[in-house]
């Protein structure tokens, strides 16, 4: 395995990845796996498409991923990828369009389990009352994360740019 440190608004980002993909997205405070080398060029396009991100230029991961997670969290955490950049959506949502609507709860524990943060982007769901909720990172990084989308947008349309939001 290898791992490398990424700068970002939200703080130093450590990843880790094999020779199939990312494996994980961590946020400080962060070590890496004591079976991994630093190497910073076999991570180099996921470092690449996170700083585009964080400069408004991407709005869409194109990595190959190898996130680790019971079939559950691996069906959630392809879920999690089809919230729209910019867009928010419910544990109870991701529950009904997974064909299980009583498993909000489920959803939720897989979501906080979500080992590739921010390009799995769970930080785009909130409470069914529109509250920020849980966050492994912090309610202030996905409230942070969460404006940057929206401002991003409101930008690329030539909207002013609500500040804010939550």
């Amino acid at each position: 395995m290898f791992w490398t440190v990424v700068d970002s608004p939200i703080d130093p980002l450590l990843l880790v990845g094999d020779e199939s993909g990312l494996r994980e997205l961590a946020m400080a405070p962060h070590s890496p796996p004591d079976d991994a080398v630093r190497d910073d060029d076999a991570l180099a396009g996921a470092a690449a498409q996170l700083e585009e991100y964080f400069a408004g230029e991407r709005t869409r991961f194109d990595l190959p991923l190898t996130p680790v997670g019971t079939p559950f969290q691996l069906r959630v955490w392809a879920e999690l990828r089809e919230i729209p950049y910019g867009g928010t959506t419910t544990y109870g949502r991701i529950a009904t369009d997974l064909g299980q609507p009583t498993a909000s709860r489920a959803v939720g524990l897989a979501n906080g389990r979500n080992p590739i943060a921010v390009i799995v982007p769970c930080h785009r769901v909130i409470g069914s009352d529109g509250s920020l909720t849980g966050f492994g990172g912090g309610l202030d990084r996905k409230r942070w994360l969460l404006e940057h989308e929206r401002r991003v947008l409101a930008e690329v349309a030539g909207e002013p740019v609500a500040a804010g939001l939550w």
